[in-house]
């Protein structure tokens, strides 16, 4: 799997440009906005779009993702269906925030923990981890070891969990359950930042530091 990050609007969030080598077909992972941007970084690349992929539904992440699949005729996977209220009201978020005008959007299929999704011939993992929203998901590429968290975990720093049905005790516990066992070695691609690993943040986040088991 090959990846490259596309930081997208003021608020910087990771969108990420996610393709199959052997068959050229792509996933964009999280299109908060700039869609045209977005679209001139995968025609550059030379892959061809298939799907969107969504982790949670915050506005700075899913802002583009319903013009993008209306426009594109292209499907949208994820995230947890408790994160449906999020996306209901998705204008009402964008204008609260003076974000560009987003568009309320039903994914074509919701994600539960064990599912999986494909991305050419590639296959990621779904777990659901929910804390900083109640339907955040993350996907990860057991073969090339590298795992995409949208706002569940940063370098050095966690998630919010102080918007509506955010959970601090619960985003702990999606770290330990869901992050950790992935392996120490595992890159984390978080929704704002730089990428990290697993056992950089075991050893160095102090908001975690301690949550082991």
């Amino acid at each position: 799997m090959n990846t490259r990050i596309i930081p997208v609007t003021a608020y910087e969030q990771n969108c990420t440009l996610l393709w199959c080598e052997s068959t050229g077909r792509a996933a964009v992972v999280d299109p908060g906005g700039d869609p045209q941007r977005i679209l001139e970084i995968v025609r550059d690349t030379g892959v061809s779009l298939e799907k969107i992929l969504v982790t949670h539904g915050h506005f700075d992440h899913v802002g583009a993702a319903g013009r993008m699949a209306r426009e594109l005729d292209l499907p949208i996977e994820g995230p947890h269906e408790a994160d449906r209220f999020l996306l209901d009201t998705l204008p009402q978020w964008c204008s609260q925030f003076g974000f560009p005008p987003g568009e309320a959007f039903i994914p074509g299929r919701w994600l539960s923990e064990g599912d999986q999704v494909k991305v050419g011939e590639q296959t990621m993992e779904v777990h659901h981890c929910p804390g900083h929203t109640p339907g955040h998901v993350i996907f990860f590429h057991r073969p090339s070891r590298v795992a995409i968290v949208g706002d569940v975990i940063f370098q050095g720093s966690i998630g919010r969990t102080d918007f509506p049905r955010g959970d601090h005790k619960t985003l702990l516990r999606s770290i330990r359950e869901r992050i950790w066992p992935l392996g120490d070695d595992v890159t984390l691609f978080p929704g704002h930042g730089p990428t990290t690993t697993v056992g950089e943040e075991k050893a160095h986040n102090p908001f975690v530091r301690g949550q082991y088991g």
